[in-house]
């Protein structure tokens, strides 16, 4: 039932492997970039019988459907004829979509040709109401993942987006606002599902899931896959952009036209959210530039590294990662803290990503020791241009790999020089014209950590001065400036574990927690607050997350003196600073 020629497709378009291997270290001119492949022609069925509330919105979303079929390449059937429920005509489907249905809708019969239709490799998609459908079927709670409860009044709230790997909200920010009726569920799909986007119930008024509030969702699901979205009860929503993008995502999904990881997730902490690059460090030439909540590789060959822990035990490391083509990076994980990129090639070990070099060095690889289960791999790949997500699980000297939630290598580390229970994380930026993006970078540790010894030294700037407390002052308030560099107390910073900057007892700090451009930057009593946090960045600036702006030598000549304060990002010459 499942169609798989978009993957055959995808992999002659972008993963053929190349007759000769290519060194790590190489710097190849820039391949020719892969367009993703169209999908092939598939069929669809929209279901919209009600037994309870009719929506007013079944017509707008079946019109909405047709016209994303027609321009995305699968035919659509609509229905409200239960008879339809046969296993010789769903068996036409790649994916069945319950649009706003409610109520009981399926007899016995029926309802035993869907079950066989899921359990075959079906999809499902569930939209708004269908959550409001056959509550006397488990069968159908399980694949719908969660059934509705009530609802306040239509009104606009924050949609809080958890995953921008999946097609379904990859196009969306990290938060998405808008109006619709949202649901309360019986049941939290949490556990169950792979939450997609939750509702910030804070921004509106009537929720009651005590906080965590999923509205979207996917989940595999006895032999099937399933998708559900509470969005889609006003009329206005089909002619949004972003919702019919949503649709086509899930639609796509669930049919089998592009893969993603459904797993339930729970217990996974940020490394890196989109927010900050707080605890991140480049090793070696070029870097990573983030934008959008996404880093993207640019120049090397280096390593952006993750400094503040080091793992010692039993984890699981979650990251999402495009490739733009034919392009060169990976994942290092297991080596120790330098600032030599190499140092992770000798002592770690790179889960590859590369569509076209040998075996052992290409996606999914442990680079030069042991190669992905290919025939796994290809099923579970997505081309350039589009999302996938790793899991790389540490247990003991153990090393699984995890492709869209698909196991695609299993290698045990039996060299005494390495150990995968002990090391860092990080990311590639391969050379120039190798362009891959990453995203939500994650991790469940279930063994300790070791948190980085704090750092002290000078902090250069501008013309090669210091950052500098006047007069070595320590009153709250006390003016930070540049000046000739001189050794002493005054100019000697720590980067402490907690993202802050320290020099004679107390901290580099954002007068007022301000924002504006020249707002002070001063020395102040430390606080633990968002004015003291500091991240230095991969092109060599040092922003402060709370305000999103950069620590700035003011002015356009830089002497003896002069005052350091918060200015709008820029990456010129007096925001470039080197710490210990």
């Amino acid at each position: 039932m499942r169609n798989h020629l978009r993957t055959a497709i995808g992999l002659l378009a972008g993963a053929l492997l190349c007759a000769a291997p290519q060194s790590w270290a190489a710097q190849p001119a820039p391949a020719p970039r892969a367009a993703a492949a169209a999908d092939p022609a598939y069929e669809v069925l929209v279901f919209s019988k009600t037994a309870g509330f009719r929506h007013s919105s079944i017509d707008d979303g079946i019109a909405a459907l047709r016209e994303l079929g027609a321009a995305h390449g699968f035919g659509v059937d609509a229905t409200e004829d239960a008879q339809a429920f046969t296993t010789g005509n769903l068996a036409r489907y790649e994916a069945i979509v319950f649009l706003s249905t409610t109520g009981d809708v399926l007899n016995g019969a029926q309802q035993t040709a869907m079950e066989q239709y899921i359990r075959g490799g079906g999809g499902y998609v569930g939209v708004h109401a269908a959550a409001d459908t056959e509550y006397d079927w488990p069968f159908y709670e399980g694949l719908a993942g969660a059934l509705f409860r009530s609802h306040p009044a239509v009104q606009r709230a924050t949609v809080e987006v958890e995953d921008r790997a999946h097609d379904a909200t990859a196009h969306l920010g990290t938060t998405w606002q808008r109006t619709d009726e949202w649901y309360d569920y019986r049941t939290n799909p949490r556990t169950t599902a792979h939450v997609l986007a939750s509702l910030d119930e804070s921004s509106y008024s009537g929720g009651s899931m005590a906080g965590d509030h999923p509205i979207a969702w996917c989940k595999d699901y006895q032999g099937g896959r399933a998708f559900y979205t509470g969005g889609g009860h006003t009329d206005e929503s089909y002619a949004e952009p972003a919702f019919r993008r949503h649709l086509l995502g899930g639609i796509r999904w669930a049919a089998g036209m592009t893969e993603a990881d459904c797993r339930p997730e729970t217990g996974y902490r940020p490394l890196f959210d989109g927010t900050g690059t707080t605890g991140w460090k480049q090793a070696g030439p070029g870097g990573f530039t983030l934008a959008d909540g996404t880093l993207s590789s640019h120049g090397g060959l280096g390593l952006y590294w993750y400094e503040a822990e080091e793992f010692t035990g039993d984890y699981s490391l979650k990251l999402d990662w495009r490739m733009s083509g034919d392009d060169n990076s990976g994942v290092f994980v297991g080596f120790p803290a330098s600032d030599d990129p190499w140092s992770a090639v000798d002592h770690g070990y790179e889960i590859q990503i590369d569509a076209t070099d040998a075996p052992d060095r290409t996606t999914g690889a442990v680079y030069g020791f042991r190669s992905a289960d290919l025939a796994v791999r290809d099923a579970a790949l997505n081309p350039p241009g589009e999302w996938n997500t790793y899991e790389i699980r540490v247990t003991g000297e153990r090393l699984e790999v995890f492709l869209n939630g698909r196991r695609i290598n299993d290698f045990t580390n039996t060299d005494p020089a390495r150990s995968l229970r002990q090391g860092h994380i990080g990311i590639q930026n391969h050379g120039d014209g190798d362009e891959v993006a990453f995203r939500n970078v994650r991790i469940k540790a279930e063994g300790g950590t070791t948190p980085p010894v704090p750092r002290s030294g000078e902090v250069r700037g501008v013309g090669g001065k210091c950052l500098d407390v006047d007069g070595a002052g320590t009153a709250d308030g006390t003016k930070v400036q540049v000046w000739t560099c001189n050794g002493t107390g005054a100019q000697r910073w720590t980067v402490a574990g907690d993202g802050s900057l320290r020099a004679l007892g107390k901290c580099l700090d954002v007068s007022g927690g301000g924002t504006a451009d020249g707002t002070r930057v001063q020395l102040w009593t430390c606080n633990g607050t968002g004015a003291q946090a500091w991240a230095a960045q991969s092109d060599g600036t040092v922003r402060n997350p709370q305000s999103g702006k950069c620590l700035d030598a003011s002015g356009g000549t830089w002497n003896d003196g002069t005052a350091v304060h918060l200015w709008t990002c820029h990456t010129g010459p007096n925001q470039k600073w080197t710490l210990p």
